[in-house]
C-alpha cells in the first residue's frame, strides 16, 4: 500500500547527554527497546503507515545506524547455515525499504536538522518521526495523520496532553477543536507554566508540507539557542492552515530515562519469549519494596 507521503525524515543528530555516559560513542537512537534499536520503531512505524523512503539525519558517531540498516552477508549466511530462519527474516525484513543519509555538520536543533533534508524532500508533503517517542505499534498513529493530511492538504501535528508543570519541556498549542481535530492558532516553544496558551504539547510526529522548508530558511535561534521546529510552524501559520490530533494510543518519551525504562517493561510484557519471566521478576521486586 502506497501511502500520499512516499518520504519520512528522521532526525538522528543529537548529542543524546541524557543517556551519557551510554551515548559518548554509540547513538542514542542505537539504545534497544528490549531487542531492537529506537530507531528501528520508528522505521517500522513508517512501513506500516505505507512509506518506504527514508532520510535519516546523522551526525558524529552515528555510523552504526547506517550499519544497522545495511545488509550483514556473514551473519546472514551464519543463521542461514544454522537454520535460524525466524532471526534471518527478522533482520531481512528491511531489505527493500530506501535510505539516504544527510550529515547535520552542526547540531543546531530540530528545525535545522529537518531543514537539511530539503535535497531530498523537494517539493512535496513528508513525514517527520522522533524516535526519542515511542508509540504502541498497534496504534496507528502516523496512518491516522496521513488521512488527515490527505483531507486537509495541510501540516499535521501530534499532540497529548500533559500535566501542566510539564508544559516547559514541549512545544505547545493554542487551538480550536473540531470534531476529532485542532485547528492550531498559535504554537510557543517550551513556555513557562503560567504563559502556556494550553497543556497540548506537540509530540514526535508532523506531516509537513515543503512550505516548511521556507520558514525554516529564515529562521533565528530560538529556545536553548536552536532552530525550532515549533518557531518555523508559528510562521507558517500566517500562509497555511495547521491541524493537530491527540494521540489516543500510549506514548513512551523513551529520550528520557524513566520513560525508556517504562517502554522496556512494556514490551517486554508484550514479548511472549519474555512476559512470563518479566512478570514473575516484577511481582517478586514488588514484593521487596
Amino acid at each position: 500500500m502506497q501511502s500520499v507521503i512516499k518520504k519520512v525524515v528522521l532526525p538522528a543528530a543529537g548529542l543524546g547527554t541524557r543517556f551519557l555516559p551510554a551515548t559518548k560513542a554509540s547513538p542514542k537512537e542505537m539504545l534497544p527497546i528490549v531487542d531492537k534499536p529506537l530507531i528501528q520503531y520508528a522505521v517500522e512505524e513508517a512501513i506500516s503507515a505505507g512509506i518506504d523512503e527514508f532520510v535519516i539525519i546523522t551526525g558524529k558517531n552515528k555510523r552504526t545506524i547506517e550499519d544497522h540498516f545495511d545488509s550483514a552477508y556473514r551473519l546472514e549466511e551464519k543463521l542461514k547455515s544454522s537454520g535460524k530462519q525466524k532471526l534471518l527474516e527478522e533482520i531481512n525484513k528491511l531489505n527493500d525499504v530506501h535510505f539516504a543519509y544527510i550529515r547535520q555538520k552542526s547540531a543546531l536543533g530540530l528545525g535545522h536538522a529537518i531543514y537539511c533534508a530539503k535535497p531530498f524532500v523537494g517539493k512535496e508533503p513528508f513525514a517527520v518521526i522522533l524516535s526519542d517517542d515511542i508509540i504502541d505499534p498497534q496504534y496507528p498513529l502516523l496512518a491516522e495523520m496521513i488521512n488527515i493530511h490527505k483531507k486537509t492538504k495541510a501540516t499535521v501535528i501530534a499532540l497529548q496532553e500533559v500535566p501542566k508543570e510539564e508544559v516547559n519541556r514541549y512545544g505547545i498549542i493554542k487551538g480550536i477543536k473540531k470534531g476529532d481535530i485542532y485547528k492550531i492558532t498559535d504554537l510557543v516553544e517550551k513556555p513557562k507554566p503560567q504563559l502556556a496558551p494550553s497543556n497540548l504539547a506537540i509530540i514526535g510526529r508532523y506531516i509537513l508540507t515543503p512550505s516548511i522548508f521556507d520558514a525554516l530558511e529564515i529562521q533565528k535561534p530560538g529556545a536553548g539557542g536552536e532552530i525550532q521546529l515549533t518557531d518555523a510552524l508559528r510562521d507558517l501559520l500566517n500562509k497555511e492552515e495547521i491541524f493537530g490530533v491527540i494521540i489516543k494510543g500510549q506514548r513512551y518519551d523513551a529520550g528520557d530515562k524513566l520513560g525508556f525504562i517504562k517502554a522496556t517493561i512494556d514490551f517486554a510484557l508484550k514479548n511472549p519469549e519474555l512476559s512470563e519471566g518479566v512478570s514473575q521478576y516484577i511481582k517478586e521486586k514488588a514484593k521487596e519494596l
